[in-house]
This record gives C-alpha cells, structure tokens and sequence, in this order.
C-alpha cells in the first residue's frame, strides 16, 4: 500500500515557474516507477511526465518537454516536477501517481496509486 500527498500548486503568472512534491508513505517507494498527469476543467487526465525506480530515466509530453523537469528522492520517499516557463494551458490538477509494472506508462488506468491532486492555475 503506498499513499501519496501532493503539495507545491498555487497561482502563478505565465512564465513562472512551480515546483510541486509528492510525498509517499510506505518503504516501498523506490520499487514504484512514478508519473505525473493533470486534469483541466472538461478534459481528460493525461500524461505529463515518468520517471523510473532509480531516477535515471525520465519521459516527458511533447507539451512539456524541455519546460518540466521530474525527479525523484527516495531517501525522502518525495516525488518532484519543477515547472518552468508555465503558461495558461499549464492550468490543471496535477496528480502523482505510482506503478509497479505496466506496458505503457503513458496511461492513467495502469496506475496502482493516485494522490489527491494540487490544482495550478497560470494566468496570462
């Protein structure tokens, strides 16, 4: 059983940036692959960015890419996305979420664990 709390969201003017952490309960967090997605007003959850057990492979979405940055320290049991450059579009819930094995970690229903979610608004 893994928990996850996110925290860091707020309201930020574009071009800014956030930082948002996922906090895991349990001693098993370094056996999780772990993942970003948000959800804007009306649209589905999708995929922001993964990273893997060891913190040594990370993807993105295209959206983000060079913008967004994940990491992971799991001495700290503590998931990262620093967000740089946000714009309006950024505007979502952002959700943590876990996995142990999955085929495609672009998708939400393979995940096992979701945290509650922080909601970041970027005005223009």
């Amino acid at each position: 059983q893994v928990q996850l709390v996110e925290s860091g969201g707020g309201l930020v003017q574009a071009g800014g940036s956030l930082r948002l952490s996922c906090a895991a309960s349990g001693r098993t967090f370094s056996s999780y692959t772990m993942s970003w997605f948000r959800q804007a007003p009306g649209k589905e959850r999708e995929f922001v960015a993964t990273i893997n057990w060891s913190g040594i492979s990370a993807y993105y979405a295209g959206s983000v890419s060079g913008r967004f940055t994940i990491s992971r320290d799991n001495a700290k049991n503590t998931l990262y996305l620093q967000m740089n450059s946000l714009k309006p579009e950024d505007t979502a819930v952002y959700y943590c979420a876990a996995v142990r094995s999955y085929s495609d970690y672009r998708e939400a229903r393979q995940y096992e664990y979701w945290g509650q979610g922080t909601q970041v608004t970027v005005s223009s």
